[in-house]
């Protein structure tokens, strides 16, 4: 799985218009699933994203985890992260995961970090969404797993 996580101090999604998820201070995640993902991969991408430690300490260094400073959590399926753009100028998709077996990982996704967070927000899967945020720092990082 594809995680692009952004540091941000709040992000908020849309879908025709109505706001269907939003944090303030924490992380939003971009996540793409590819054929060769499964439960295993949903589960080492989560700990990374709890455990990976992108936050400012007292120092101004990053050094402490979502976890740690009590950050939300918005999740956002976007299969376009699993796009072959190695030729040509329009991306491929066929190394991204079925829609059937995103959904399926995505929402196992979701519901773990929910098992270990408590409330998480996201994005609709299938839909088209507009997404806002203000990025913290910036930081923005790509974490696969």
């Amino acid at each position: 799985m594809i995680g692009l996580l952004q540091r941000v101090s709040h992000a908020e999604v849309a879908v025709d218009g109505n706001r269907v998820g939003a944090i303030g201070p924490g992380l939003l995640v971009l996540v793409g699933v590819r054929p060769s993902d499964d439960e295993v991969s949903a589960k080492r991408l989560l700990a990374r994203l709890l455990l990976y430690r992108v936050f400012p300490d007292a120092a101004g260094k990053m050094n402490l985890s979502l976890t740690q400073v009590k950050g939300e959590l918005l999740l956002v399926p976007q299969f376009t992260l699993a796009a072959d753009t190695a030729k040509g100028l329009r991306p491929g998709f066929s190394t991204a995961a079925p829609p059937e077996q995103g959904r399926r990982l995505f929402d196992f996704l979701v519901q773990a970090a929910r098992d270990e967070l408590g409330a998480v927000q996201t994005g609709a899967f299938g839909a088209h969404m507009q997404v806002s945020l203000t990025n913290d720092g910036p930081v923005t990082i790509w974490l696969e797993s």
